[in-house]
């Protein structure tokens, strides 16, 4: 029988998880020889995950984007890398919603059991990786920023909040991007490399293939160094309508690249799927099929995702 790890903070999501870990312990052990680990601190699941990670042919994470993020960082980290499954339980669950993953324990679970490989792409952000979005600019402060009791009370309304407090005080970015054949430089409100149908709850990318080698890069002028309204109202709506919608459109930029140069000044801050990464300038890669995520095997994703 594989063997599984399954791995996650037992005080995260109001201790949600722990009070159901030996009903998920006895339905993964239909099909693995199951150990646990409770996550202790920061930086713990990356340490587990590279002690004894290959010891595992999948490994189980209950958690938000960011433990999936640690998850995806470490498993990358490995020569033989294992399978994740993921039982969604954070505030947002972008990535598993690009996937279709049920947020529902029993039917993730299933998943998990009965489901198929995904060869997900992934980002290298220098010497971090990442599996759906790194973002520089407006509104990406907000996943670390806002207050974490008040995320586990209203869930990601807590980001619109504090989206609302801050847009108004936003600097523009200067920004200049370098890739084979060409460079795009100026000021920018927003900075946006994405791989997922699902970004801060909304569907900003619902074509997206998620297993081409590309990402899709998106820069919206600013021409002031405070961003203006017609600027804040433009952004906002590429989240709500989505990427396709603002393709050529005057003041926005998108590209389809697979590796590039983005220089900033050195006190910008980098979000790396809803986490902060650092400052400064970054260098970014694409893994094609990084990671074998376990996804639905009878699903409409099937028609969007090619090699599912």
């Amino acid at each position: 029988m594989d063997k599984c790890l399954f791995i996650y903070n037992p005080f995260a999501g109001k201790g949600k998880i722990k009070s159901k870990e030996q009903y998920i312990v006895e339905r993964l052990s239909e099909k693995y020889n199951v150990e646990v680990y409770h996550s202790k601190y920061a930086g713990n699941i990356k340490e587990t995950i590279l002690e004894k990670g290959e010891d595992f042919s999948i490994i189980v994470a209950a958690g938000g984007d960011g433990t999936l993020n640690e998850i995806v960082d470490s498993v990358m980290s490995l020569e033989k890398k294992p399978q994740i499954g993921y039982i969604p339980s954070g505030t947002v669950n972008d990535v598993a919603h690009s996937l279709y993953i049920p947020r529902k324990l029993k039917k993730a679970v299933d998943n998990i059991l009965y489901g198929k490989p995904f060869k997900h792409d992934i980002m290298k952000i220098n010497n971090r990786y990442g599996i759906y979005v790194c973002a520089v600019g407006m509104f990406t402060d907000a996943s670390y920023v806002t207050d974490q009791n008040v995320k586990k009370k209203i869930g990601k309304i807590a980001y619109m909040f504090h989206g609302a407090k801050s847009v108004f005080k936003t600097k523009s970015v200067r920004i200049k991007v370098s890739f084979e054949g060409g460079e795009i430089e100026g000021q920018y409100a927003i900075f946006l490399i994405n791989n997922s149908r699902y970004t801060a709850g909304m569907p900003i990318n619902r074509h997206v293939d998620l297993c081409d080698g590309l990402v899709d890069v998106m820069l919206v002028e600013s021409n002031k160094e405070t961003v203006r309204f017609p600027t804040i109202f433009r952004t906002i709506f590429i989240f709500l309508r989505g990427i396709e919608h603002y393709i050529n459109k005057k003041h926005i930029h998108h590209l389809q690249l697979s590796s590039f140069k983005v220089e900033v000044d050195d006190d910008v801050n980098i979000n790396l799927d809803g986490e902060k990464l650092g400052c400064g300038c970054f260098e970014v890669n694409v893994i094609k099929g990084g990671v074998e995520i376990i996804v639905p095997k009878i699903h409409k994703l099937q028609k969007q995702i090619k090699n599912v």
